[in-house]
C-alpha cells in the first residue's frame, strides 16, 4: 500500500507560468505520478477543497495570492487531510526558507530544480504521508476498541442495557446531584414473577428471550437520556428516575406493570404470559441518607411485592409496606433467601388483587 501510494500519487502543480508546469508534468508522469494543475493560488485552493491531491508542488512568486498564503490556508483547514507541501522558489536565502516552514510548507526545492532531487524530496514526503494516515488509522481504531470496551464494561449482556457496575456508578452521581441541588430522586427495583419456571418448561434460550423483551419494555417506558434503566441481577432490574417524587415513581412503576401484564412475550417455538412486581422507593426520605439505603429501601419494598401476592407496585414506608412489616416483623428482609439452585425467593402468596397496593396520591405524572 505505501510503495502504490508513492509512485502512483497525485501531485499537484501550482504555478504560473504553463511552461513551468508542462515541464513538470512530463517529468513527473514519467515518474509515474498523476498530476493536476493550477495557474493561481485561488484557483490552487479550489481544487485542493473539491479533491485533496496526495501532495502539492507550489510555486511561491505568484501573482494575487502567493505560495506562503496558500500554504497558510491549506495547512488551517482542518477538514483537510495531511497533505504535504513542497515550496519551490528562486528565492534561497535563509529568512525566505523560514518564511516558507513556518507558513506551513514541509520541505522547499530551490529553481532551477535538479530533478533527482526533487524525485528524492517526492519520494520523502508522499513516505511521511503514508505515515501519517498509517498512524491516524492506529488511532481510529485505538478509538473504537476504546469505546467498545467502554460500552462492554457499562451494558449487560443479554439485554443492552446497563449491568449493575454502571447502575450503581450513575446512582452515586445522581444521588450527590439530588443532594446538592436538592431535588427528587426515585429508585425502582422489579423482576419479573415466577421467572424460574419460564427456563424449567421451555428452556434457558426462552428465557432470554423474555429477558430482552422485558427489558425492551422499561427501556421504552423510561425516559430517553434523563433515566437509567439496568439489569441488577438475573431477573431484577432496576431503574433509576431523577428528578421524579415517589408519587409519580409509583404510577410510572404501576403503568410500566400494566403494560408488562398485557404484553404476550415470544421465544421460539411459543409464547408465554408474565407479570412483574415492582418496589418503588425515593429521596428525599427521612430513612434514605444513602445511595445503597435508596437501594435497600426499593428491594425491601420489591421483598413485599413478592410477599404479598407479586403483579403488584409497593411503595417503600407506604401503607402496604408498613402492614406488612407490622404482621411479620423487618427481619426477614435482610435475609430474602433464595433457592438453593439460584431460582426465584419462593415466597407465600396472599389472595389480593394485583395493582397499587399503597395509597399516596397521584403525584407527578411523568410522559
Amino acid at each position: 500500500m505505501g510503495d502504490e501510494l508513492e509512485t502512483s500519487a497525485r501531485i499537484l502543480i501550482v504555478d504560473d507560468h504553463e511552461d513551468n508546469v508542462e515541464l513538470l508534468r512530463a517529468r513527473l508522469e514519467s515518474w509515474g505520478y498523476t498530476t493536476e494543475s493550477a495557474m493561481d493560488g485561488g484557483q490552487a485552493l479550489e481544487k485542493v477543497e473539491a479533491s485533496p491531491p496526495d501532495l502539492i508542488l507550489l510555486d511561491v512568486m505568484m501573482p494575487h495570492m502567493d505560495g506562503m498564503e496558500v500554504a497558510r490556508r491549506v495547512k488551517s483547514n482542518t477538514n483537510l487531510p495531511f497533505i504535504p507541501i513542497i515550496m519551490q522558489t528562486a528565492l534561497d536565502t535563509t529568512e525566505d526558507k523560514v518564511e516558507g516552514l513556518e507558513a506551513g510548507a514541509d520541505d522547499y526545492i530551490t529553481k532551477p530544480i535538479e530533478f533527482p532531487e526533487l524525485k528524492a524530496r517526492l519520494k520523502s514526503m508522499l513516505r511521511i504521508k503514508r505515515l501519517q494516515e498509517e498512524l491516524e488509522e492506529r488511532e481510529r481504531q485505538l478509538l473504537e476498541a476504546n469505546e467498545r470496551l467502554r460500552y462492554m464494561s457499562q451494558t449487560d449482556g443479554l439485554t443492552g442495557i446497563d449491568n449493575r457496575r454502571h447502575l450503581e456508578q450513575q446512582l452515586d452521581s445522581m444521588f450527590a446531584h439530588a443532594k446538592r441541588l436538592n431535588e427528587p430522586l426515585s429508585c425502582v427495583m422489579c423482576d419479573l414473577d415466577r421467572f424460574k419456571a419460564v427456563n424449567d418448561s421451555y428452556g434457558h434460550q426462552a428465557g432470554d428471550a423474555v429477558l430482552k423483551q422485558f427489558a425492551r419494555i422499561l427501556k421504552n417506558e423510561a425516559r430517553e437520556k434523563v433515566d437509567r434503566v439496568g439489569r441488577y441481577g438475573g431477573e431484577e432490574f432496576m431503574l433509576l428516575l431523577p428528578g421524579t417524587v415517589l408519587d409519580a415513581a409509583v404510577t410510572f412503576s404501576e403503568r410500566v406493570r400494566k403494560e408488562v401484564e398485557s404484553r404476550t412475550f415470544t421465544f421460539d417455538g411459543g409464547t408465554i404470559k408474565r407479570t412483574a412486581s415492582f418496589g418503588v422507593a425515593g429521596w428525599p426520605h427521612p430513612r434514605v441518607a444513602s445511595c445503597d439505603a435508596l437501594v435497600r429501601a426499593a428491594d425491601d419494598a420489591l421483598y413485599v411485592a413478592k410477599e404479598t401476592g407479586r403483579n403488584r407496585v409497593i411503595r417503600f414506608d407506604g401503607d402496604a409496606f408498613n402492614a406488612h412489616i407490622a404482621e411479620h416483623g423487618s427481619e426477614q428482609l435482610g435475609e430474602k433467601p433464595k433457592r438453593p439452585d439460584g431460582g426465584e425467593r419462593e415466597r407465600p402468596v396472599s389472595r389480593e388483587q394485583p395493582g397499587i397496593a399503597d395509597s399516596g396520591g397521584a403525584g407527578e405524572l411523568r410522559p
